[in-house]
């Protein structure tokens, strides 16, 4: 048996399929999501961006970075794209995979589409495949994945990307073949990222989406991979400590991976939102300084890398529950004000910070990945217990944004790195045979 021959014609047959109406309006939606997103990413990081382009004093060339006004290299072009894309933690994902799909696809295909001029349906088609390619190898190894210290958006994030863009590219029967055994080679990213004061985290999609093109670029020129780049000793292994492992199937119970996404309201990593939303729900009936403490229980992989009550930063602070948490309770929200340098350096909201623990429970682990449940419990000075249940949080599939709700988060993002064209960009992604060069001119 060859899983890589069979993993790939079942992504092909996938591919020949018509693509349902629904399904399409939510490939766009993730795009408008991403472009969001990476735009105010890019404003949220400019002064590290700049400090970097100035060491590497990179050359000219024909490209757009979303959110940057210099025209790049095509490889800077892509790479740049993937660090300001993560560099939010409010790029979409999926519970059951672990793992942010937009960020690490959309990254390489649209400076691809930049290059051969070609519309935003091509991308959308080609986002539709490799969110399927990226999500179902994903969810064929979580949470054993995870839990060896891998972070899937990089590792499984390769291989949707790759396949997309060789989709998209036309690629021939086999050199799709080996730019996925190429993608395989490449595959790496570490959790380890999410910890302390690290701010690596945006780099796993920054390198994959660059990986992903070295492994096109490979392919293209006739290097050859492994027969079986997913068996044997291969990725498989690699990724879960054995090659002993049934992949799921394309199309997981019946569902498009593009639909099982999520959409952030909350600027903090997916873990920490039913317990902010919880303390939001709970805001109108107390205030910080009655609170003696906050016990949260919430699934088992929620917790490790994500209890920590010392914020050394603002990507400390979005990984934190008890942080997180805070902000809901005393703001209101959770947005990117909330997590910014002043936001975080609050004495009130690390006062409170400090009194929130988190532990796992078992009867929300065995519900996870189907609930992603957390329960907030309260306990007030007076000895009153206040406690919230959020099994769904907003965002979620079972719980989408709204049209109208979208729309203000999308804004929202485009005004915060003060892009005048968000209208217009909006418009463009929905309208009918626009190009994507068009797009990026608007960016």
């Amino acid at each position: 048996m060859n899983q890589s021959i069979d993993f790939l014609n079942a992504i092909d047959e996938f591919q020949k399929k018509k693509i349902p109406e629904a399904v399409l309006t939510r490939a766009k939606q993730s795009l408008l999501d991403y472009l969001a997103v990476c735009t105010a990413g890019a404003d949220f990081q400019k002064e590290k961006i700049k400090r970097y382009m100035a060491f590497i004093m990179p050359e000219n060339g024909a490209f757009r970075a979303i959110g940057m006004e210099r025209r790049l290299a095509l490889k800077e072009a892509v790479f740049l794209n993937g660090l300001n894309s993560h560099a939010l933690d409010f790029d979409d994902g999926t519970n059951s995979g672990i793992i942010h799909l937009g960020s690490p696809i959309f990254s390489l295909l649209l400076p691809l589409a930049e290059l051969y001029d070609l519309s935003v349906e091509a991308v959308l088609k080609a986002a539709v495949i490799g969110y399927e390619t990226a999500y179902t190898m994903a969810v064929s190894i979580q949470p054993g994945h995870k839990a060896m210290g891998y972070h899937a958006t990089g590792t499984c994030g390769i291989l949707g990307a790759s396949i997309a863009a060789s989709y998209m590219l036309g690629f021939t029967d086999e050199e799709r073949f080996q730019a996925f055994a190429a993608a395989c080679v490449s595959a790496s990213g570490m959790l380890k990222v999410l910890d302390d004061e690290s701010e690596l985290k945006p780099y796993n999609v920054a390198k994959t989406a660059l990986l992903a093109l070295t492994s096109i670029h490979l392919a293209k020129a006739g290097f050859k991979g492994h027969h079986d780049p997913l068996g044997g000793r291969g990725f498989i292994k690699m990724m879960i400590g054995s090659d002993k492992v049934e992949l799921k199937p394309v199309l997981l119970n019946g569902t498009y991976a593009i639909m099982k996404t999520y959409t952030k309201p909350y600027a903090s990593c997916r873990y920490t939102h039913p317990s902010v939303e919880a303390a939001i729900h709970l805001k109108s009936q107390i205030q910080a300084e009655e609170v003696e403490r906050i016990d949260i229980k919430t699934y088992s992989l929620a917790v490790a890398g994500h209890d920590h009550t010392d914020i050394p930063g603002p990507y400390s602070a979005k990984m934190s529950i008890p942080y997180a948490t805070a902000a809901g309770l005393i703001y209101g929200k959770a947005g990117l004000q909330e997590f910014s340098e002043e936001s975080i350096r609050g004495k009130s909201i690390l006062a409170l910070t400090k009194k929130i623990h988190v532990e796992s429970d078992d009867g929300l682990s065995a519900a996870f990945p189907g609930i992603q449940a957390s329960i907030v419990r309260i306990t007030k000075t007076d000895g009153t217990v206040l406690t919230e249940r959020v099994d769904y949080p907003k965002g979620e599939p079972e719980n989408p944004l709204n049209d109208a709700e979208f729309k203000d988060r999308y804004d929202g993002l485009m005004e915060y790195a003060n892009q005048t064209h968000g209208g217009e960009i909006y418009r463009s992604i929905c309208s009918d045979g626009t190009k994507v060069q068009k797009v990026m001119e608007l960016m």
